[in-house]
């Protein structure tokens, strides 16, 4: 009962079609019904004998006290944060009430930075970014061609393309871990497709989510910053006309797409994109008779990739570029996709659904390949999140690594590129790589950056702020607390450390400006010509 359980409240459509199609709800209402109809019967004696017992007067006022009293010394005694401490995140879950946490995740739905978190002079964490070339330039200045911008360009051979493509299409994969691909280590041969398209393109191989959630996946590829404490931007009131790359891309000649297989207005994806730019495609806009296979969360991934090619079928004829983001469902319990397509019969559990998943991307790059606007697209390949980010420590490091691949061929050099880079950073970098302007203003860094790289990392979940740097997990909480976790670099183990001070003030400084950033309005889309 967390954070995730109080969003999934307002979605009751989606999640318990989900549930339902997910577990044997009829066998397993059954079997409690039966157990509790038998517990019944057997302490049925017991209870009508402590029935027929009346307390005695001063037992009555005594429970009369204690059910006011202990109630309201709650309010000043305990806190849901003292679960917390057995250095195992399972037990101290398991040691906090249901109901408890629940109560404590709905009044910790938006926790303000400044009230809530470690803060520095925002004069003092300017510099500190000014000193890791994170200049956030403003858009305006950055949009036209002025200042950090235009200074950072790189030389044509720093980014390894051959020409700029003209197109970008970025597929966001629904839970899909860096362990399960055969690009990554895995040996057990579920993404045969995405391997071929990583050994022909360019392999991110220590690229980090920032978080456990898609809206935080959707809100690193649009906006590039780090992850903000509580609820997500996409989520959020006022985020309309912000700095997306959307917005940024706009004006300098590319159509913004945004495809979704499921209802958009699931966690307000519709309104956070359409108000940005973007123009939307969701489960209503493809027509019924093409909806061929579909369960509680949307539409097969092949079915919204048949879409994909229909409508940029139609905006190449128009004469017009494109940067279309597609966020796939497939690979998301029930874990049910169509027959025939891979040899795990469905529902596969996770293996299958990544299967199926690697199956309609491997179809959609094959049918792409006839379209005419293939040559000149760069394709991108990454995940929202992993699928699973349980483990014995609350951020575990290992849980976040994800998949990032991008592909052009004949037009790109293959490689792999293996310094610690964040979600965020892929924003700036497919700016760069379209040669457009406004890489300058995002949070993240191209990584295809002049000079050394800035090999550093942002995981969070709804309360937990990660800072992933020297192979230090620096982890800022509420309650103005600061931990810290030296991270084995090969199996990412975690070991409780002192605070490092340079890698605290660096943390302080990334998350208190992304988090002033939106609250007063400085990631708001600017147009050059009202700066």
């Amino acid at each position: 009962f967390n954070f995730i359980a109080v969003d999934y409240l307002i979605y009751t459509q989606e999640v318990i079609a989900n549930i339902r199609q997910s577990y044997p709800i009829p066998a397993i209402l059954g079997g409690i019904g039966l157990v509790a109809a038998l517990v019944c019967v057997a302490l049925r004696a017991a209870v009508t004998r402590i029935d027929r017992a009346a307390p005695s007067r001063t037992g009555r006022w005594v429970m009369a006290v204690g059910a006011v009293l202990l109630p309201a010394l709650s309010l000043w005694l305990v806190n849901v944060d003292r679960m917390d401490g057995s250095g195992n995140a399972y037990a101290d879950e398991l040691s906090g009430n249901g109901l408890f946490s629940f109560a404590a995740a709905m009044r910790r739905n938006e926790l303000d930075y400044d009230k809530f978190y470690r803060t520095m002079p925002q004069d003092q964490a300017d510099r500190i970014l000014a000193g890791l070339e994170v200049e956030r330039v403003p858009l305006a200045q950055a949009l036209g061609g002025g200042g950090a911008d235009a200074e950072d360009d790189p030389p044509d051979d720093d980014i390894p393309m051959a020409r700029t493509p003209g197109n970008v299409v970025l597929i966001s994969v629904e839970s899909l871990s860096a362990s399960f691909l055969g690009a990554y280590g895995s040996k057990e041969g579920l993404t045969p497709n995405l391997d071929r398209i990583a050994a022909d393109g360019v392999t991110f191989s220590r690229l980090f989510a920032t978080g456990t959630r898609t809206v935080r996946g959707l809100e690193a590829l649009s906006l590039g910053t780090p992850p903000v404490p509580g609820q997500a931007i996409v989520r959020r009131p006022s985020n309309e006309h912000l700095a997306t790359i959307g917005e940024v891309l706009a004006p300098q000649g590319l159509m913004p797409f945004f495809f979704y297989g499921g209802y958009g207005y699931f966690d307000n994806m519709n309104a956070f994109f359409g108000a940005n730019r973007y123009q939307v495609v969701d489960r209503t806009g493809i027509p019924r008779e093409s909806v061929t296979f579909e369960n509680a969360w949307g539409v097969a991934d092949e079915v919204l990739f048949d879409q994909v090619l229909t409508t940029l079928d139609g905006a190449h004829r128009a004469g017009q570029p494109f940067f279309a983001q597609v966020m796939t469902t497939s690979n998301h319990r029930p874990f049910t996709y169509p027959d025939g397509r891979i040899d795990i019969p469905s529902p596969g559990g996770r293996n299958g659904a990544v299967k199926y998943t690697d199956f309609a991307i491997g179809r959609f790059v094959e049918q792409a390949r006839s379209k005419p606007w293939f040559a000149d697209t760069l394709f991108v390949i990454v995940a929202d999140h992993c699928a699973s980010v349980a483990g014995k420590s609350r951020l575990p490091v290992e849980n976040y690594r994800i998949p990032a691949i991008l592909y052009a061929p004949g037009n790109l050099r293959p490689g792999v590129v293996d310094t610690l880079a964040s979600q965020i950073d892929l924003v700036p970098t497919l700016v760069e790589m379209l040669g457009k302007r406004g890489d300058a203003h995002f949070f993240g860094r191209s990584l295809f950056e002049r000079g050394p790289p800035l090999p550093r990392a942002f995981i969070s979940n709804y309360q937990e702020l990660g800072y992933y740097r020297d192979d230090v997990l620096t982890v800022l909480l509420p309650r103005r607390r600061v931990v810290a976790y030296r991270i084995d670099p090969h199996d990412f183990h975690a070991t409780e450390t002192e605070p490092d001070e340079r890698l605290t003030g660096e943390a302080i400084a990334y998350y208190q400006t992304a988090a002033r950033a939106f609250k007063r309005g400085a990631l708001a889309y600017v147009p050059p010509s009202r700066h």
